[in-house]
């Protein structure tokens, strides 16, 4: 496994659901933010203490407790190997920190996950959520089931999925995560694909692309 992997892309592109199965593929950590989150204030640490009085207060984590963040996570034994960061970098400023952080180590291979807007209001506005269990049915046919098939639980949409939210995030993305792909782009450890095909298949091609990337990913983060 050559490192750690950060998979970019726009809101609905399926960024968490490629990465939980390329962890499991590969045998290495998924990281979230929202896991990064949970495991500091779980932590009790000074750290996750701060996170959790900014989070309870509902204000936004400031890019500087969320680089201590990961790197209090990556310094942790299960990383050795390397981890997939979904959510994480979100801005330049955190691309950055993160190079400073793996300063004088293997560069992250980087895979953006290419949607148009078209797709990702379809796919989101598509889309339900158990209330009870939480689990994601993405329809095709524009029929919905009458519940979760795991839990029986009533299946609702979200409220980030309706598309004037959606809209929103899509214009946050394009404004704050969207430059990250030409920070990325010259460096040999960049691919970009699309997403739009089945989940299976982009696996399948995520897979591919970092066999075919592992020979360059020896460049050091200087």
């Amino acid at each position: 496994m050559p490192g750690h992997v950060i998979i970019l892309g726009p809101p609905g592109a399926g960024k968490g659901t490629q990465a939980k199965r390329l962890a499991e593929t590969r045998g290495i950590p998924h990281i979230s933010t929202g896991d990064m989150f949970r495991g500091a204030v779980q932590s009790g640490t000074a750290l996750g203490k701060q996170v959790k009085a900014v989070l309870d207060s509902g204000g936004l984590v400031t890019d500087k407790i969320v680089i201590d963040i990961v790197r209090e996570r990556l310094a942790q034994p299960d990383t050795r190997r390397g981890v997939v960061l979904d959510g994480f970098p979100r801005t330049l400023s955190q691309a950055q920190d993160l190079d400073e952080l793996l300063h004088g180590q293997y560069g992250p291979v980087v895979i953006d996950l290419a949607v148009s807007d078209e797709d990702i209001l379809h796919r989101l506005s598509s889309r339900r959520m158990c209330e009870k269990c939480g689990t994601i049915f993405g329809v095709t046919d524009g029929s919905f089931p009458s519940g979760c098939d795991r839990c029986d639980g009533k299946l609702v949409q979200r409220s980030d999925d309706e598309e004037s939210v959606v809209r929103r995030r899509l214009e946050v993305y394009r404004r704050d995560t969207a430059p990250l792909i030409d920070f990325y782009s010259e460096r040999a450890t960049f691919r970009g694909i699309s997403g739009t095909d089945a989940p299976d298949a982009v696996a399948a091609a995520v897979n591919s692309v970092i066999d075919e990337i592992a020979p360059a990913v020896g460049q050091l983060i200087h």
